[in-house]
Formats: C-alpha cells, structure tokens, sequence
C-alpha cells in the first residue's frame, strides 16, 4: 500500500472543481449576509456530548470520536454543524434577548458515506434563525434555502412541506 492513498469515499478537490466549490460557498455567505444572517464559524472538534443532540440520534452514527490527549475526554468530529450553530446561540449569544440570524459554510467529516457516491468531507452551508418562532421565520428560512438551491446548481426542486403536529395528529388518531 502506497502511503499517499486516502481513505475510501475522501478526495482532493482539485483547482477547477476548488474555484467552483469557493466561488458558490462565496455566493451563499453573500446571500445569506444580505438577508441579515452573520457568519460564525464553530470549530472542526469539540467535546462529544456538545455534538450529539437528542434531536438527531443518527448523528452518533455519523461523528467520529476521538480521544482528546490533552484531558482525556472524548472529542467529536463534527458531522453536522448546526448544533454548533445552536451551542453558539444558546451559550454565548443568549444575552441578545432578540432575533439571532447565523450563518455557516464549512467542511464536515462523517463516519461513513451517506450514499455509494457520496463523499465523507462535504462542505456543509446553511443559515439558522433564532428566538423568532412566527411563520414569517419559515417563510424567509424556505425563500433563502431556495435561492440557496439555485446557486449551488441543484436542478430541479421539489419541495415538499410538513409540519409534525400533522404527523402527531395522524399517529394520536392511529393508535401508535
């Protein structure tokens, strides 16, 4: 085995594919900046319990965890960054007393694959509105993911709209 390989699902970007993948991260910190979203950038590695959320329980399955050398606790390679986004909203901008408009754009790293194809370092970007619990809040959040969606050339888009209390409803009336 050669010593330069990577490991499986894990490639270089290289320049062409680079300059798209900057220049469309470029785009979406605009976007979201002109909507108001400030841009924060939580670190690569925190402790464990910080990543792993109950609201997502597949997360577990998709951190990497490690062993810090300093402290000898766990750390966690984030998979996902928005819990981080929501650490930083609940811990140290909770003195805001208002709206927190966040924004992100930065590699993650999963466990594993999430498809045959799929890459194990996406580059994740989104934006998160806090303390703002009214409809107008979804309706700016889908009109962002949608102009989102455009920049970053995904095609065709089908949206589809839930709401769990449709779902709690259902579930009450089934019996499960």
């Amino acid at each position: 085995m050669q010593s330069w390989q990577l490991p499986e699902h894990v490639a270089d970007v290289l320049p062409t594919n680079a300059r798209q993948l900057e220049s469309a991260r470029e785009q979406l910190l605009t976007l979201f900046r002109v909507h108001g979203y400030e841009l924060v950038q939580p670190p690569l590695m925190e402790y464990s319990h910080s990543l792993l959320t109950h609201i997502d329980a597949g997360l577990s399955l998709k951190t990497i965890l490690v062993v810090d050398q300093l402290s000898g606790r766990q750390l966690g390679i984030r998979a996902d960054i928005t819990p981080q986004v929501a650490r930083i909203d609940a811990h140290l901008l909770s003195a805001n007393q208002g709206i927190n408009r966040l924004c992100y754009a930065g590699p993650v790293l999963h466990a594993r694959p999430e498809g045959l194809l799929n890459m194990r370092e996406p580059l994740q970007a989104g934006a998160e509105m806090y303390g703002f619990a009214d409809i107008q809040a979804d309706i700016e959040l889908i009109d962002l993911m949608l102009k989102s969606m455009k920049i970053a050339d995904m095609g065709e888009v089908l949206l589809s709209l839930g709401h769990i209390g449709v779902f709690r409803a259902l579930s009450d009336a089934a019996h499960l």
